[in-house]
C-alpha cells in the first residue's frame, strides 16, 4: 500500500546579499577607461542631481557660500506659521548639502575636446560597400541566365566569413526546386561556382584551403615554370606539402632546393582568406585606452640607482561630478511652502531619492579609484624589476596581490580583467604580470612567462633545417638551469602557437 506524508521542518541558512550599492561598485570596477566614460555619460543623463563640475563656478560658490548653513533638516520647523503635521515622507529624514557639495565631488580630471572636433564627430561615416554587394556587382556583369543567377544568389548568400563556400551543391538543387519550382543540375551549379572564384577576390567561393590556393597559382602572374610546379604540387602532392616532405615533393616534382623554394614562397604569398577583406567601416579592431601610465623617474643619469615610479590612473575623458547647487536651491524653496500639500511632498521624496544616489554613484567612483590605484601599486611592488628593465617578470598571483591589499580574490580580479597600463616597454594587459613560477637549479623562482619568452628564442635561433623536437628544447632549458619538464614544454610551446618540429621545418 503506498503511503504519502507531508513533513514540515525548518532550517537555518546564512545567505550574504550585495548592497545596491555594493553591486553598484563592483559593475564600476570592472570596467575599463572607456566604459566608465560611457557609465559616467549614462548616469548624467538619467539623474538630474547629478552633473559635470565646472572648476570656476564652483569656486565662486565656495566664496558665496562660505556664511551660510548648508545643512537643512526637514524635521526642524521653519516658522511659527508652520504646519505641525509633517508629511511621512519627510519623518526623521535630512539632506546634509554642506557635505554633499563639500565632500561628494569627483575631482576627476577634466579634458576639454575642441569644438571643431566635436562637429566632425557628428558627421556621419562615409558608405562603403560591402564585399558581398561588391561580387554582387561583379556577377551582374557574368553573362549567366536566369536559372544561373538563381545559383549565383544561393552560392554568394552561403559564404562563410573566410569566403569559403561549404554547402553541398545538391543542397542548391533543392533550394531552388522548393523556393522557385526551377530544376537545376548540379554540374550547373558547379559551373557557376568556378565562375564566381575567378572574380575579385580571387579564390572567393572555393571550397576548401587547396582549392582556394589552387585557383590563385592558376590566375598568378607569375613565372609559367614556377606556376606549372606550384599547380602540380598542389593539386597531386597535398598531403606532402601539409607535413613538409621537401625530400619527396622534391624528387616527385624533379626540381632542386631552390625551384622548390621558389615554389614555397609563391604559395605562402597567397590569401588562404580571400573572405576576410573588410571594408574600412567593418574594421573590428579595438583600440586600447591604457588605464594607468606607470613610468620610473631615475634620481640621476642611472636608471639602476635610486629613483621613483611615478603611477598614474588614465581619467582624461571622465568628467569631475558634483550634486547640482540648483537642487539646493529649490529644496529650500519648497521648505517655504506649505508642506502639506501633497505634491511638494512628492517633489521632496523625489529631490532626496536622486541626491542619495547621486551620492552613491560618485562614492563608488572615488572607491573605484582608490582600489584600482592600490591595486597597480602592488603590482609594481612586486614587479619593480619589471618597470625599471622590461624584463625579469617574476612569479605572481592573483592571491599575493589581494592579501597585500586586504581585499577578496575576485575583486583583484575584476580590477585586472580588461585593464591595460602603458609603460617605457610597450602597452600591457594586467593579466601579463600574472604567472606561474617555476624553481631555477639554482633555487631562484622564475615566472613561467619568462620561460615561455626564452623557449620561444630558443626556437628562433634553432636550425630551421632540422627543427628541436620537444625532447631536444626541454634538454637545452635543463642545460640553462631550467627544470621543466617535456610535457611542459609542449604545453608552453603550443600556448605560443609555434607548431611541432616538422612543421617548422623550411628550405634554406
Amino acid at each position: 500500500m503506498l503511503r504519502t506524508r507531508q513533513d514540515i521542518s525548518q532550517k537555518q541558512t546564512l545567505q550574504q546579499k550585495l548592497s545596491p550599492q555594493q553591486i553598484q561598485f563592483v559593475k564600476l570596477l570592472q570596467l575599463p577607461t572607456i566604459g566608465l566614460e560611457q557609465r559616467v555619460k549614462q548616469e548624467i543623463e538619467i539623474n538630474p542631481v547629478l552633473e559635470e563640475a565646472d572648476p570656476l563656478q564652483d569656486e565662486r560658490l565656495s566664496e558665496l557660500d562660505t556664511e551660510q548653513e548648508w545643512e537643512i533638516k526637514e524635521n526642524e520647523p521653519e516658522s511659527e506659521e508652520a504646519d505641525t503635521d509633517i508629511d511621512p515622507v519627510d519623518k526623521n529624514e535630512e539632506i546634509d548639502w554642506d557635505s554633499f557639495i563639500q565632500n561628494t565631488e569627483y575631482d576627476g580630471n577634466t579634458y576639454s575636446v575642441p569644438q571643431w572636433d566635436e562637429e566632425w564627430r557628428d558627421l556621419p561615416n562615409p558608405y562603403h560597400e560591402s564585399l558581398l554587394e561588391e561580387l554582387e556587382q561583379q556577377v551582374s556583369l557574368l553573362d549567366l541566365n536566369d536559372d544561373e543567377k538563381l545559383i549565383a544568389d544561393q552560392i554568394l548568400g552561403s559564404l562563410d566569413e573566410d569566403g569559403y563556400f561549404r554547402r553541398d551543391p545538391e543542397a542548391v538543387v533543392d533550394n531552388i526546386a522548393f523556393n522557385h519550382g526551377r530544376l537545376v543540375e548540379r554540374a550547373v551549379v558547379e559551373h557557376v561556382r568556378k565562375q564566381i572564384q575567378q572574380l575579385e577576390p580571387l579564390g572567393i567561393a572555393s571550397r576548401d584551403l587547396q582549392d582556394c590556393l589552387l585557383c590563385q597559382v592558376k590566375y598568378s602572374d607569375t613565372d609559367p615554370v614556377v606556376r606549372r610546379n606550384a599547380i602540380l604540387l598542389l593539386e597531386n602532392e597535398w598531403d606532402a606539402f601539409e607535413k613538409k616532405h621537401f625530400d619527396k615533393l622534391k624528387n616527385r616534382l624533379n626540381i632542386d632546393d631552390e625551384e622548390l623554394k621558389v615554389v614555397f614562397d609563391l604559395i605562402r604569398g597567397l590569401d588562404p582568406r580571400p573572405g576576410a577583406v573588410l571594408s574600412p567601416d567593418e574594421d573590428t579592431r579595438q583600440y586600447i585606452e591604457p588605464d594607468f601610465e606607470v613610468y620610473f623617474e631615475p634620481a640621476g643619469d642611472d636608471i639602476s640607482g635610486d629613483g621613483e615610479f611615478v603611477i598614474r590612473l588614465n581619467q582624461r575623458n571622465v568628467p569631475a561630478l558634483r550634486i547640482s547647487p540648483e537642487y539646493k536651491m529649490m529644496w529650500e524653496n519648497l521648505k517655504l511652502k506649505k508642506e502639506s500639500e501633497g505634491n511638494d511632498a512628492h517633489t521632496r521624496k523625489f529631490i532626496k531619492d536622486k541626491v542619495e544616489s547621486a551620492q552613491w554613484f560618485i562614492d563608488s567612483i572615488r572607491q573605484r579609484q582608490n582600489t584600482l590605484m592600490k591595486t597597480m601599486k602592488t603590482i609594481v611592488a612586486l614587479q619593480e624589476e619589471f618597470f625599471k628593465y622590461g624584463e625579469g617578470l617574476r612569479p605572481m598571483i592573483l592571491k599575493d596581490i589581494a592579501r597585500r591589499i586586504q581585499m577578496d580574490i575576485s575583486t583583484v580580479s575584476r580590477v585586472v580583467n580588461g585593464k591595460y597600463v602603458q609603460t617605457h616597454f610597450g602597452v600591457f594587459e594586467l593579466k601579463y604580470f600574472f604567472s606561474e613560477g617555476l624553481e631555477t637549479e639554482s633555487g631562484e623562482d622564475v615566472s613561467s612567462r619568462e620561460l615561455k619568452k626564452i623557449l620561444q628564442q630558443v626556437i628562433e635561433n634553432e636550425n630551421k633545417k632540422r627543427p628541436l623536437s620537444d625532447q631536444a628544447l626541454t634538454d637545452i632549458l635543463k642545460e640553462k638551469g631550467y627544470k621543466v619538464a617535456r610535457r611542459t614544454v609542449t604545453k608552453y610551446r603550443e600556448s605560443l602557437n609555434l607548431p611541432v618540429a616538422r612543421l617548422r621545418k623550411q628550405i634554406m
